[in-house]
């Protein structure tokens, strides 16, 4: 029988067994290197690094939330321009009423005159109103809402509040009944009412220049950690195609 060999071998050709397996190495690898050219990437599946496929799925989940908390910001600031637009049309109002206030103190004005000067108040108090009723962002009214949260980065805690604060005519205290400019010492007196609003519309539209400006830092500090974060997930993900 030692003439024959180990017979339970006679099907087994080793080195056909040994090339089969170098094939199929070479052809795994062409594929692997096909799909990596395919996608650009150099981790498709988590075998492929599982280290590295973490590191980067959690580095993609932080660009794609900080790319959103960009564009809160963006919501963020087109909000104040329209706050900022409508607060200055008011501001133009204030100093036309002031003007016609300074014109009713003066005691040579006439009853007529004065009359007609409360009137003109009147309508310039009732476009104040509508300018606060109308004055909205995404159907939300500005000056009835008060406060606005906006989340400006990835982390839960990275949230950022605008306070426009609920504005009224009544608050100013122009609302058509409290404007008396029937003589000259009302029209004093209404004066100081006035002076007073145009104080309070100034000091908020400090306050939106204030914000404006904190929410232009955080947007240039957001794109650079997107840039930065983008950068680290593209070294550790992608692939090089150079070598490929």
């Amino acid at each position: 029988m030692g003439a024959f060999g180990d017979l339970s071998r006679i099907n087994t050709n080793i080195q056909a067994l040994d090339a089969l397996r170098h094939f199929q190495i070479t052809n795994d690898n062409l594929g692997m290197r096909q799909l990596r050219l395919a996608t650009g990437k150099r981790i498709n599946r988590a075998e492929d690094d599982s280290a590295g496929f973490h590191i980067a799925k959690k580095l993609e989940a932080r660009v794609r939330g900080q790319s959103q908390a960009l564009a809160n910001i963006g919501d963020a600031k087109s909000m104040l321009t329209v706050a900022e637009g409508s607060l200055g049309t008011i501001m133009d109002i204030l100093q036309t009423m002031k003007e016609k206030a300074v014109q009713a103190a003066n005691d040579t004005m006439g009853s007529e005159e004065r009359a007609a000067i409360e009137d003109h108040l009147h309508a310039l108090s009732d476009e104040i109103t509508d300018i606060l009723n109308d004055t909205k962002f995404n159907n939300t009214s500005l000056y009835t809402s008060g406060t606005f949260n906006f989340q400006v980065n990835a982390d839960a805690e990275d949230s950022f509040q605008v306070t426009i604060g609920t504005m009224s005519v009544d608050q100013l205290g122009l609302a058509t009944g409290s404007i008396d400019v029937s003589s000259a010492s009302a029209a004093t007196s209404f004066l100081n009412t006035i002076d007073a609003a145009i104080s309070t519309i100034s000091q908020k539209l400090a306050d939106i220049g204030d914000y404006q400006k904190r929410l232009t830092f955080k947007q240039d500090a957001l794109s650079i950690a997107i840039t930065n974060n983008e950068a680290a997930r593209s070294r550790i993900e992608d692939a090089d195609f150079a070598k490929e």
